[in-house]
């Protein structure tokens, strides 16, 4: 789905830089990521998952992570050749990979996707996590209550630290929700500042 109005000049794909929108369940990230690919403009592309288990009326079987996997990353790389030729600069991932991984580990005991999701990342200009401070509402197949978020979203900022990924939080209800995350995105699009040795690198999400 894109966002923003008007013709636009294509650009390279090397030039969209993609976005991880991440956290555990009911934190709201379909919502922003929409909400951010008309603000930016941009193009964003809803979790498979939900189309996985609206199609089957389930949640998916261990065997069926790898799937889930390769279809994101297929459909990640889709949207950003469709953002490139469409002249958006950026791509916003409901979620990655990495997530499909972590509920591998929550709900399998299985860190098999683990090592893959975490070469992937790389490939995010950056990564927002969704704090759980929304109220927990069940939507879908697949919502198995506030205890289990809260679990999830341990074990993401677990898997997160042991893997070197650094992410900006993400939190706040309606439009601060989104003003933060405005906030770290153009931050890391401005240019860079003039610096010395001890500054944070520009684009570093603390």
């Amino acid at each position: 789905m894109n966002g923003g109005a008007g013709a636009r000049r294509a650009i390279a794909p090397q030039a969209v830089r993609r976005v991880a929108v991440i956290g555990a369940e009911c934190v709201g990230k379909s919502t922003l990521c929409a909400a951010l690919a008309d603000a930016l403009p941009g193009c964003w592309i809803p979790e498979y998952l939900r189309e996985f288990c609206a199609e089957r009326g389930r949640p998916p079987h261990r065997n069926e992570q790898t799937q889930l996997f390769a279809v994101q990353i297929e459909r990640e790389a889709a949207a950003v050749e469709r953002a490139a030729a469409d002249g958006l600069a950026w791509v916003l991932c409901d979620s990655a990979p990495l997530l499909t991984a972590i509920f591998s580990i929550h709900y399998f005991d299985d860190d098999s996707l683990l090592g893959p999701a975490l070469a992937h990342h790389p490939r995010y200009a950056a990564t927002l996590l969704l704090r759980p401070d929304l109220p927990w509402v069940a939507d879908g197949i697949q919502r198995d209550g506030e205890p289990v978020r809260a679990a999830v979203d341990a074990l993401i900022i677990a898997q997160l630290a042991a893997g070197g990924v650094l992410a900006r939080p993400v939190a706040g209800q309606g439009p601060r929700r989104v003003a933060a995350a405005l906030a770290a995105l153009r931050e890391l699009a401005a240019p860079p500042a003039v610096s010395d040795a001890r500054s944070t690198p520009r684009g570093t999400l603390r």
